[in-house]
C-alpha cells in the first residue's frame, strides 16, 4: 500500500515538465536578420502581373493598335474630336482589364492572410505570439493542443505530444511525438524527433527549435515541386488564338488592298488609310478574346456568390465538359467530425446512440471518457465526452471530474493503444482505448475471444464505422512503466462515425443526371470506404486498393478507371497516377482535395478544386477553384454555372460572327462598286461600343437553358464554332447585310443625299443588330419564350443603345461628327422596319435550323465511334 503523502508526491512528479534548463530563444535582432537573409516563413507565391505589365499586354491587342492608328490619322487630318473619342475607347479597355486583375489578386491575398497560422515563440526569454510568416530558423516555438505548427522544428521537450500529420502523409491517425529534455536533445540531430509545418497538435504540449521555414520546409518542398507540373492551356484559348490569327491575316490583307486601291484610284492616301483601318476594324473580330476574358471574369464573380473562389478563370470553361469528379472521403464527403454511433459489449449486445443509454453500457462510456484527455481536442476524444455529457443523470459529473489524472501511457508503434491512470482513493483506476487487436493484447484474450472480437469489428467496419476497443483496470502500489503490466478487463467496442455531409447525396445524384461520374479516392479501409460510398449514392461494388493499383500497369489502370467508383488505401503519390490514367482515357477530370498530399493531383487535373476552410496553401495554390465553405454541394452549383457560362459564351460568339458580316460587307461595298464611302473608323468604333456591352453584359446575364443538368458533358474537343453554328451565324449576318445593303443602294433613288443615306443605313444596321440580339438570346426556344425570361442587363443596354442612336441622328453636333444629315419622319420609319424584318424572318427560320441540327447529331451518333463527327 502507498501512503497519502507518497501518492501526492507521485502525482506532482508525473504532472511536472522535466525542464532542466529553460530556452531563451533568439533575440529580436537575430530573428530580424535571419528573416531578411532567408525570407519570411511562407510558401513561394505565383508571380503576379504588375499593373504596368497588364497595360503592356493590353496594348499588344490588334484592335487597340487599330484604334490608336486611327486616332493618329485623324490628328493628321485635323479631326481632333474623332481622335480623342478613339483614344477614350482605348483607355476604357485598358482600365477594365487592370481593375479586374487587381480585384482577383486582392481576394486571393485576403484568403491567404485569413488562413495564415500564428505562432507562440520564445524570444529574449519571453513568450510572444507572432504571425506565422515572422517565424525564423532557430526560433524556439511553444506547442499546445490545437496549435498549427508554423515551421519544421526539432523537438526539445514533449509532454504526451501527438500531431495530426494527415496534410503531409494522408494518414488520419495522430503521430505520437517523443523527445528528451533540452540537455538530451540536439535539434537537427540524426534521429531527432521532428514536427512539421502545417501539422496540427491534437494532444499534449511541447517545445521545439525551428530548423526550416518557408520553401525549405517539407510542405514547402512539395509546393515548390508543383512548379514542375505544367498547366495546360485551356481549350477555348487555343481555339481563340487560331480564330484571331486567321481573321487578322485575312483582315490585314484586305485592309492593305483597300489602302492601295483607294490611294491609286481615288488619290487620297490618308483617306485610304482611314478606309483601310475601317475595313480592318470591321473584319477583325477583336471581341472574341475580349468577350472570352469578360465572360471568365464575370463567371468568376457569379461563382463567388455561391462561396466558390476561382483562382484561374479559364477553369470555368472546362466545368461544362467535366465528365469525372474525383473526391476524397474524409472532410470532403464527410464532415471530419467524429460521433459515436454504436456501442457493443463483449457478449455482443448492441446499443445504438440516439436514445437513452442502457445502464449496462454506462461503464463502457465512462471508461472511454477516462481514457481521453480531460480537455479534448482530438475529434474521437471529443466524441467520447459528448456521449457522456448527453447521458448524465441530474447532478452527476463527468467520469474523472472529481479525480486527478496521474499518468498517461501513450500509443506506441508496437501497441496502438493508450491508457490513463487516475487517482482512486489509495489506489489507481486505469482506463484504456485503442485498436481492437491492441486491446486484445492488453486484456490477454484467448484465440476464441479474439476470433469473436474480429468478427464483430468486421461487421461494424462494413457499416462505415471506425472501431475502438475500451478496457479498464484497477491497481494498487507503484505504477508500472508499461501499461501491459496492468490486469485489464475488456469492456466492449465503440463505433465512431464521420457523418456524411447533408448535401452530398443530392449533389452526387445531380452529378449522375448530368453525366458526371463521381469517384472516391481515400486512404481509409475498403469496408469503411464502401459503406460511405453507399450512403453517398455512389454506384459500383468493386474496390481497388493501393496494393492492387501498385500491381497494375498504366494500360491496365487506364482500363480499370473506366468503371471503378471506389479507390481505398490509396497512397498520396497514387492519386496523381489515377488522375493521369483518367485523362489518358479521354475523361475531363475534376479533383477535390485539401491536403498537401492532394496538391500534385489537383494541379494535374483539368479542374483542381481545393477546400478553402481547412485546406493548405499548397492545395489552394495548385487548384484552380477553391470552395470557401468546404461544401461538396457547391461543386454541383459550380458545374451548373460553368455550363450556363459556356452556353452563353457560344451565343455571344455566334452573335459576334453574325454581326461582323453586315459591318464588313457595308464597309467593302463602296470600294467594290464605286459608291460613296459609308463607314469610317468613328462609325465602326461606335458599333463596337454597342456590340461589346451586348456581348459582355446581355448574353453573359442570360439565365440557363432548360434541362442544363440533364444532358451529358460536352466533348472536350468540341469546337466553339461547330459547323451548324457557323452556318447559322452566316445566315443571320447575310440576312442583315441584304436588308441594310438594299437600303444603302436604293435610298439615293428616293432623293436622299449621301449624308442622309449614311445616317439611314447606319440606323438600320443598329436595329438589325438589336434583332440579332433578340434572336440569339435563346437557340432552343422561340422569341416569345425568350422575352419572358428576365434579363436586367438587356433592359438596361437596349435603352442606352437607342438613346445613343437618337443622339447621333438628332443632335446637330454629333450628327455632324458622324457625317449624318437630318432625316424626314417618313425616312425615320425605315430603320425600325428593317430590324423587324430581320427578326421575323430569322424566327421563322429558327425551327428549321434546330431540326437540321438535331438530325445531324442523330446521324453522327449512329456512326462508329472512330468516325463520329463533332457537332
Amino acid at each position: 500500500m502507498m501512503s497519502a503523502a507518497d501518492h501526492a508526491n507521485q502525482v506532482k512528479v508525473s504532472m511536472t515538465h522535466s525542464a532542466t534548463s529553460f530556452p531563451v530563444g533568439l533575440t529580436k535582432e537575430e530573428a530580424t536578420a535571419r528573416i531578411t537573409a532567408e525570407g519570411p516563413n511562407e510558401l513561394p507565391r505565383a508571380r503576379r502581373r504588375s499593373p504596368l505589365r497588364i497595360v503592356f499586354d493590353v496594348l499588344r491587342e490588334p484592335m487597340l493598335a487599330l484604334l490608336l492608328a486611327g486616332g493618329v490619322v485623324y490628328l493628321l487630318l485635323g479631326s481632333r474630336e474623332e481622335a480623342l473619342i478613339l483614344l477614350a475607347f482605348a483607355c476604357l479597355s485598358v482600365s477594365i482589364t487592370v481593375v479586374q486583375e487587381a480585384r482577383t489578386e486582392r481576394v486571393l491575398e485576403a484568403l491567404r492572410d485569413l488562413t495564415s497560422p500564428r505562432a507562440l515563440v520564445i524570444r529574449d526569454g519571453q513568450r510572444q505570439r507572432i504571425a506565422g510568416r515572422d517565424v525564423a530558423r532557430g526560433d524556439v516555438i511553444v506547442l499546445a493542443e490545437g496549435d498549427r505548427v508554423p515551421a519544421d522544428a526539432a523537438l526539445i521537450e514533449a509532454q504526451d505530444l501527438s500531431a495530426d500529420e494527415s496534410l503531409l502523409t494522408g494518414e488520419a491517425v495522430p503521430v505520437r511525438k517523443l523527445a528528451g529534455t533540452a540537455t538530451e536533445a540536439r535539434p537537427g540531430g540524426e534521429d531527432q524527433p521532428m514536427v512539421y509545418s502545417g501539422s496540427l497538435i491534437v494532444r499534449g504540449t511541447g517545445i521545439a527549435c525551428v530548423t526550416a521555414t518557408g520553401a525549405a520546409s517539407e510542405i514547402g518542398r512539395i509546393g515548390t515541386s508543383l512548379g514542375l507540373l505544367g498547366t495546360e492551356t485551356p481549350h477555348l484559348q487555343l481555339q481563340m488564338r487560331k480564330l484571331v490569327v486567321v481573321f487578322a491575316a485575312v483582315g490585314t490583307a484586305v485592309s492593305m488592298a483597300v489602302v492601295a486601291l483607294y490611294g491609286l484610284l481615288r488619290g487620297g492616301w490618308l483617306d485610304g488609310i482611314l478606309a483601310g483601318i475601317a475595313v480592318g476594324m470591321s473584319m477583325l473580330p477583336e471581341e472574341f478574346p475580349m468577350v472570352l476574358a469578360v465572360f471568365m471574369a464575370m463567371g468568376a464573380w457569379r461563382i463567388s456568390k455561391v462561396r466558390v473562389l476561382t483562382r484561374r478563370a479559364s477553369a470555368i470553361e472546362t466545368l461544362g465538359a467535366a465528365s469525372v469528379l474525383c473526391t476524397d472521403k474524409t472532410g470532403t464527403l464527410t464532415e471530419n467530425r467524429m460521433t459515436i454511433a454504436e456501442l457493443r459489449l463483449p457478449d455482443g449486445t448492441v446499443a445504438k446512440v440516439g436514445t437513452a443509454l442502457p445502464d449496462a453500457f454506462r461503464e463502457l462510456a465512462a471508461a472511454g471518457v477516462m481514457a481521453s484527455a480531460p480537455e479534448p481536442y482530438d475529434p474521437m476524444e471529443k466524441a467520447f465526452h459528448a456521449l457522456a455529457k448527453a447521458d448524465l443523470h441530474p447532478g452527476e459529473a463527468l467520469p474523472g471530474a472529481a479525480r486527478q489524472l496521474v499518468r498517461s501511457y501513450p500509443l506506441s508503434p508496437g501497441l496502438l493503444a493508450m491508457s490513463q491512470a487516475w487517482a482512486a482513493g489509495t489506489g489507481w483506476q486505469i482506463a484504456a482505448k485503442g485498436a481492437p487487436e491492441a486491446m486484445a493484447v492488453l486484456c490477454r484474450s484467448d484465440d476464441a475471444t479474439v476470433a469473436r472480437l474480429t468478427a464483430q469489428v468486421d461487421q461494424m467496419a462494413r457499416s462505415g464505422l471506425r472501431v475502438l476497443g475500451v478496457a479498464s483496470a484497477t491497481h494498487q502500489g507503484t505504477l508500472p512503466d508499461d501499461h501491459r503490466d496492468f490486469r485489464f478487463r475488456f469492456l466492449g467496442l465503440v463505433g465512431l462515425a464521420d457523418p456524411l455531409r447533408a448535401s452530398v447525396p443530392d449533389a452526387v445524384a445531380q452529378c449522375r443526371s448530368a453525366g458526371i461520374r463521381v469517384i472516391m479516392i481515400t486512404g481509409d479501409y475498403p469496408a469503411t470506404a464502401q459503406a460511405i460510398a453507399t450512403q453517398a449514392g455512389l454506384q459500383g461494388d468493386r474496390v481497388i486498393t493501393g496494393p492492387d493499383l501498385a500491381a497494375m500497369t498504366d494500360a491496365e489502370l487506364a482500363i480499370a478507371v473506366k468503371d471503378i467508383m471506389i479507390f481505398a488505401r490509396i497512397l498520396p503519390e497514387q492519386k496523381l497516377r489515377i488522375v493521369t490514367a483518367l485523362k489518358s482515357a479521354g475523361c475531363v477530370v475534376a479533383m477535390t482535395g485539401d491536403g498537401v498530399n492532394d496538391a500534385p493531383s489537383l494541379k494535374a487535373a483539368h479542374i483542381g478544386i481545393a477546400m478553402g476552410g481547412r485546406g493548405t496553401d499548397v492545395a489552394r495554390e495548385a487548384a484552380s477553384i477553391v470552395l470557401l465553405d468546404d461544401d461538396f454541394g457547391s461543386i454541383v452549383t459550380t458545374v451548373r454555372l460553368g455550363r450556363r457560362i459556356y452556353d452563353n459564351l457560344r451565343k455571344a460568339m455566334s452573335f459576334i460572327l453574325a454581326v461582323h458580316v453586315p459591318i464588313a460587307g457595308l464597309a467593302l461595298m463602296p470600294l467594290l462598286f464605286g459608291l460613296p464611302i459609308l463607314f469610317g473608323p468613328m462609325h465602326i468604333a461606335f458599333l463596337e461600343m454597342v456590340i461589346d456591352p451586348v456581348c459582355s453584359l446581355v448574353f453573359e446575364a442570360e439565365t440557363e437553358e432548360k434541362g442544363i443538368m440533364a444532358r451529358p458533358p460536352r466533348p472536350p474537343a468540341e469546337p466553339l464554332f461547330s459547323g451548324p453554328t457557323i452556318v447559322w451565324s452566316l445566315v443571320q449576318g447575310l440576312l442583315a447585310l441584304a436588308v441594310t445593303a438594299t437600303i444603302f443602294v436604293l435610298a439615293p433613288d428616293y432623293g436622299l443625299t449621301t449624308d442622309q443615306v449614311r445616317g439611314m443605313t447606319f440606323a438600320a444596321l443598329v436595329f438589325a443588330i438589336v434583332a440579332l440580339i433578340l434572336v440569339d438570346r435563346s437557340q432552343s426556344t422561340s422569341i416569345l419564350t425568350a422575352i419572358t425570361r428576365p434579363n436586367r442587363a438587356l433592359a438596361v443596354v437596349l435603352p442606352i443603345v437607342v438613346g445613343l442612336l437618337t443622339v447621333t441622328l438628332f443632335w446637330p453636333t454629333a450628327r455632324e461628327l458622324f457625317g449624318f444629315a437630318a432625316l424626314d419622319p417618313m425616312h425615320l420609319a425605315v430603320p425600325p422596319l428593317a430590324g423587324l424584318t430581320v427578326l421575323v424572318v430569322l424566327e421563322l427560320i429558327k425551327p428549321i435550323w434546330r431540326w437540321a441540327v438535331q438530325r445531324g447529331k442523330a446521324a453522327a451518333l449512329a456512326l462508329p465511334p472512330g468516325k463520329q463527327a463533332t457537332h
